[in-house]
């Protein structure tokens, strides 16, 4: 009776599964920041990076849990390496200059808000809520740091105005995806400036 190779370890199979998901994230990163989500699925998208469709439905169920994983992904390196003393509209304005690079991924998140907004998408919906929710008190607790540094006004509720930046970062986004002449860095300057504690350099 030939030999044959024991079974591959459960631990094995799994780390072999882990790098398979995510060498297929990757390459969909790199499709989705070249052109946006679009109007395509889950076999489209197969085509497009190398795989089959099944491989595709088996890491990710669906072409919504697909953009969400490209997103979440893609943005999460870049959030993780912001120190924790950036005001949060530096931090934005950052954010919006890297944002230029990848057009297709800043329309892929556009289109998840929007999607979030429509019945029957608990993927987007819960993406987008709790990436506000914490968005929300990451740049609560940056402002009430400036607060204490004395480097943004104190007369203004921390979560309040982290709502205004989010809302003001997110809404200039848009408009740059309609024009980019749109004023998207100024604007946020313009901001930080109005809640910039008077007599300080920011």
């Amino acid at each position: 009776m030939p030999a044959t190779d024991p079974p591959m370890p459960r631990q094995g199979v799994y780390a072999k599964g882990v790098a398979r998901r995510q060498e297929i994230l990757d390459r969909s990163i790199e499709v989705f920041a070249a052109r946006g989500s679009g109007r395509t699925s889950l076999r489209a998208i197969a085509r497009e990076i190398g795989v089959t469709h099944a491989a595709l439905s088996h890491y990710f169920g669906s072409l919504e849990e697909l953009l969400v994983a490209v997103y979440e992904e893609s943005s999460h390196h870049d959030e993780d390496s912001v120190p924790a003393d950036t005001s949060p509209m530096t931090m934005m304005i950052e954010s919006a200059r890297a944002n230029r690079e990848v057009p297709g991924l800043v329309q892929l998140y556009s289109s998840l808000v929007a999607t979030a907004l429509e019945d029957d998408h608990p993927v987007a919906h819960a993406f987008a809520s709790t990436r506000f929710a914490n968005l929300r008190a990451e740049l609560g607790d940056r402002i009430r740091q400036q607060q204490s540094d004395g480097r943004m006004r104190a007369d203004v509720d921390p979560v309040a105005a982290a709502a205004l930046v989010i809302a003001a970062s997110d809404g200039l986004q848009t408009q740059w995806l309609l024009d980019d002449d749109a004023p998207q860095h100024e604007a946020l300057a313009v901001l930080e400036r109005l809640l910039r504690e008077p007599g300080t350099d920011g």
